[in-house]
C-alpha cells in the first residue's frame, strides 16, 4: 500500500510540475483603464489557470512597448496603435493577435476635444470651428493625432488648415490648453474632466461620439506567433475572459454605457493596477468588445491614413499584420 501511494504521489508531482515551472509570460502595458481586460484576467488567475502565468511590465507610452516586443524583451504588448507600431509591424516584426483593448465607442468617454477658455471666448465653440487653430496631441503619429485625422475626414477640413502641436505628455497638454498656448488638445477623460471642473477649459465633444474606431490591440512578435501557437492560444483564452468581464462591467447588451453587476469589482481591480482612484476611473470608463474582436476595417484605415501622412511606408501590407489564425474580426470580415 505504501509503495502504491508513493508512486501515485510521485506521478501527481510530475503532472503538476510543468505548470509550476512555467516561465512567466511578459506583457507590456501602460497604466490606463484601456487595459482593464488584462488586469481582470491577472487578478482572477485566468492566465495562471491556462498555464501561462503573466508578469506585467509597465511603460510610459505605447511606442516603447512595440520596440520591446520586437526585441524579445517582452512577449506581448497591449496598448494603443501608433505610426511607429505599424512601421515595425510592416517590416514583419509584429503581429496583431486580438482585439479587446479599449475602443472609441459612442457614449464612452475615452478621449475628449478640450478647448482653451481663450480660444472659446474668441469663437472656437464647436468642432466645426477648428480650421485656423492649433491642436495639441501627445506625439505625431499617436492615437490623438489619428483621432484628429478622422475628425478632419468627417467634417471635411483641409489638414493644412490646422496646426498640430506635439506636446509629448498629458501634463504638457494640460498646461498648454489651460494657459492658452494650444487652442484645443485631445486627451483622456481623466485629465480633461478635472480641468473643466476647475473652469480652466471646456470640452467640445468626445472622440467616440464623433468617430468610433479601434484604439489598440494585443500584439506579439512574428516569431512567437509562428512558433508558440499553444502559448498564444492559452494567453488569448484568458485575455478574452477579461474582455468579457470588462464589457459586462461598463456596457449593456446593446453596447450602451451601463454599470453591470460586476462594475464595483472591476473598478477596484483597475484602481489596484493603475493607481488611479475609482472616482477618476469613472470619468472615462472603457469600452471592451465582449468577444475581444478586432475592427479590422479601421486598422486598415489607420494604416492607409498614416501612409498618406508619410509616417508609414507605402509598401506596408496591412492585411499581413493582422494574424488571421488568432484574430476574431468584428462583423465577421
Amino acid at each position: 500500500m505504501f509503495r502504491k501511494l508513493t508512486i501515485t504521489a510521485f506521478a501527481a508531482t510530475l503532472i503538476a510540475a510543468p505548470a509550476a515551472r512555467a516561465e512567466p509570460v511578459k506583457v507590456g502595458v501602460i497604466k490606463v483603464t484601456g487595459a482593464a481586460a488584462l488586469f481582470d484576467a491577472q487578478e482572477k488567475g485566468y492566465f495562471a489557470a491556462e498555464g501561462v502565468p503573466v508578469e506585467i511590465t509597465y511603460f510610459d507610452s505605447s511606442q516603447p512597448i512595440a520596440v520591446a516586443v520586437t526585441s524579445g524583451a517582452i512577449d506581448f504588448g497591449i496598448t494603443g496603435f501608433t505610426a511607429g507600431f505599424y512601421g515595425l509591424a510592416g517590416q514583419g516584426a509584429l503581429k496583431i493577435v486580438s482585439g479587446g483593448y479599449a475602443r472609441e465607442a459612442v457614449g464612452f468617454h475615452n478621449q475628449a476635444y478640450v478647448v482653451s477658455n481663450k480660444a472659446y471666448a474668441a469663437g472656437l465653440t464647436t468642432l466645426k470651428d477648428l480650421p485656423g487653430h492649433a491642436v495639441g496631441v501627445t506625439q505625431i503619429g499617436s492615437p490623438p493625432h489619428y483621432a484628429l485625422g478622422r475628425l478632419e475626414e468627417k467634417l471635411g477640413f483641409d489638414p493644412k488648415s490646422i496646426r498640430v502641436l506635439p506636446l509629448q505628455s498629458i501634463p504638457n497638454m494640460v498646461s498648454a490648453v489651460s494657459g492658452g498656448q494650444a487652442d484645443v488638445v485631445i486627451m483622456t477623460a481623466a485629465a480633461s474632466v478635472p480641468l473643466t471642473q476647475k473652469g480652466e477649459a471646456k470640452i467640445l465633444g468626445w472622440v467616440g461620439d464623433q468617430t468610433p474606431w479601434e484604439f489598440g490591440a494585443v500584439f506579439t512578435s512574428t516569431k512567437i506567433a509562428n512558433e508558440k501557437h499553444d502559448m498564444v492560444a492559452h494567453f488569448l483564452s484568458a485575455w478574452k475572459k477579461g474582455a468579457k468581464a470588462c464589457h459586462d462591467a461598463f456596457a449593456d447588451a446593446s453596447d450602451k454605457p451601463a454599470l453591470g453587476a460586476n462594475a464595483d469589482d472591476m473598478l477596484t481591480i483597475i484602481s489596484k493596477y493603475t493607481g488611479l482612484s475609482v472616482d477618476t476611473i469613472k470619468l472615462g470608463l472603457p469600452y471592451c468588445d465582449p468577444g475581444a474582436r478586432l475592427e479590422v476595417s479601421d486598422v486598415l484605415h489607420q494604416i492607409a491614413w498614416y501612409k498618406a501622412q508619410g509616417m508609414v511606408k507605402p509598401d506596408v501590407d496591412g492585411a499581413s499584420i493582422i494574424d488571421k489564425r488568432y484574430v476574431v474580426p468584428l462583423g465577421g470580415k
